[in-house]
């Protein structure tokens, strides 16, 4: 009886452990179900609020630091809220946003963002060599800094030009790479197209600044030294044009990407009979980089299709309609951390399709930090307009790429600029070439480091026939100043070259 007596102290203790137990995974599990109902809750605020003009973006794309200082406090004011000191924010009557809902999204992507980003998944590394370039420098006496624009050869055998940022001169250089100022224009040259038999159409941004002011155009140099004359209307910040018979009247047209600001766009430039030009919006979205005219679906009429950077950034096809129209169609779409800077349509892989080489790596915004996922990318073209991706090499502020069977070994190889290349412990990523030795899916490239990291810091290339010996060069343009995103970074490159030329053809001795 003593026994059974002395255990009933036990069996209660054991209930109350139970009971205890059950109460702490009960209250364990409702906040558990709190927890994810407040994470739904932010998830779909962020992209109701952050999804509506751009892809949303994960928060562990930018480090908590960068979410905090920059990017938020960025974001707030896009939506009407006041920002004091980039911590406090204040709702007024021109909020689109409650206090309470960003609150919210602040805490979102605070709590999720991780502290540093992880380093680029590990690569081949690049071999050190001239790979079958030999190196070729203009004869240049100026003091002034380099701070050149655009780089460019004519034709085979023909001249260079370069346009510079300080002196917005066009200059044009002979065989020997002397120069002279070909002319005065009215602000920076960017890009510049080449027509065979007409003068050359240069386009100048208008403001190099990131502000909205439609000061830029597209302009057709004079012939004997006659004054050069925009062909439309001024633009916000044009950095691109492309030529082609968009309503197969005979006439050539042109395609203006207008980076802008705030404002900006894709536009048409319709020539007519008597050789004026009307403008017509294709996408009237800030961001619009480069486009390329090219007949997609095999009617038989051009096509457009487009890179927008600066927000939602992605690659559109604009299919021709056959009656003066283009019907939108976005292809591939990247979040706006990315820094969209380049794009080319190129048969990498030999089916007779059409694949998209594509670059990120533009970091002058908010976000200006060393990004794993900046680098060159390869989307192989499936069917309908479909593309995957099948290649990635990371390349710290890949600024451009182009393809050309630099070894004319019968496939493509890549060239890549970067001009926000990680200086501090990668200088050489601002010059890579990418050899391709197979043609599969995905391809095999094997990366060359040419040896020109001294020699500047490049934010322009072009690639042609310059020597006109039948195999392809490349041309380098040297921003020298300014854009520094690294801490203590202090010039090790030439700051007065304005350009270099890798010429093909031999291997380089130096």
């Amino acid at each position: 009886m003593q026994k059974y007596r002395s255990s009933l102290p036990f069996a209660a203790f054991l209930v109350i452990v139970i009971c205890v137990s059950l109460f702490s995974c009960a209250k364990k599990q409702d906040r558990a179900e709190r927890l994810a109902e407040k994470f739904e809750r932010r998830d779909k605020l962020s992209k109701q609020y952050c999804g509506t003009c751009h892809l949303p973006v994960d928060p562990g794309l930018l480090d908590k630091e960068t979410w905090r200082n920059r990017v938020l406090p960025a974001m707030a004011r896009q939506l009407g809220l006041e920002v004091w000191q980039g911590k406090t924010y204040y709702q007024n009557e021109r909020s689109a946003i409650s206090h309470a809902d960003w609150t919210e999204i602040v805490a979102y992507y605070d709590s999720l963002a991780p502290n540093q980003l992880p380093e680029p998944a590990k690569t081949i590394s690049p071999a050190n060599d001239w790979f079958t370039f030999s190196l070729q420098k203009p004869v240049d006496n100026s003091s002034e800094f380099a701070t050149t624009t655009f780089v460019g050869a004519e034709n085979a055998g023909g001249f260079i030009y370069s346009g510079d940022a300080e002196r917005s001169g066009l200059s044009q250089w002979n065989r020997g790479l002397n120069s002279f100022v070909r002319t005065q224009l009215p602000s920076p040259a960017i890009h510049m197209l080449f027509n065979n038999d007409k003068n050359p159409m240069v386009t100048c941004i208008g403001e190099m600044k990131a502000v909205d002011a439609a000061l830029g155009n597209v302009i057709q140099l004079g012939k004997g030294g006659n004054p050069a004359m925009p062909i439309g209307p001024n633009f916000n910040r044009p950095i691109h044009t492309s030529q082609g018979d968009l309503n197969k009247d005979n006439l050539t047209d042109f395609v203006v990407s207008a980076f802008g600001h705030n404002r900006g766009g894709l536009y048409i430039l319709m020539q007519k009979k008597d050789g004026k030009f009307s403008s017509m919006p294709i996408r009237e979205v800030a961001g619009a980089t480069q486009s390329i005219i090219e007949d997609l679906n095999l009617d038989g009429w051009p096509d457009i299709v487009a890179l927008f950077a600066h927000g939602d950034e992605g690659i559109w096809v604009f299919l021709n309609d056959q009656k003066g129209g283009f019907a939108a169609r976005n292809v591939l779409r990247f979040p706006p951390v990315y820094g969209s800077s380049s794009f080319q349509l190129q048969d990498m892989n030999g089916d007779g399709r059409k694949d998209i080489i594509y670059t990120a790596g533009d970091n002058s915004d908010y976000s200006r930090i060393l990004k794993p996922y900046h680098g060159l990318y390869i989307f192989t073209a499936e069917s309908d307009l479909h593309f995957r991706q099948t290649y990635f090499y990371p390349i710290n502020g890949c600024t451009r790429a182009m393809a050309a069977d630099f070894d004319q070994d019968g496939d493509l190889d890549i060239a890549t600029i970067a001009f926000f290349a990680d200086l501090k412990n990668k200088p050489f990523e601002k010059f890579l070439l990418f050899e391709q030795t197979e043609t599969n899916s995905p391809p095999k490239l094997v990366p060359h480091a040419i040896p020109v990291q001294n020699l500047g810091r490049w934010i322009c290339m072009d690639v042609s026939d310059y020597d006109g010996d039948g195999d392809e060069d490349i041309l380098l343009g040297n921003y020298s100043k300014g854009f520094l995103n690294q801490e203590n970074i202090k010039p090790d490159w030439n700051e007065k070259l304005p350009f270099i030329v890798l010429e093909n053809g031999e291997m380089c001795k130096k």
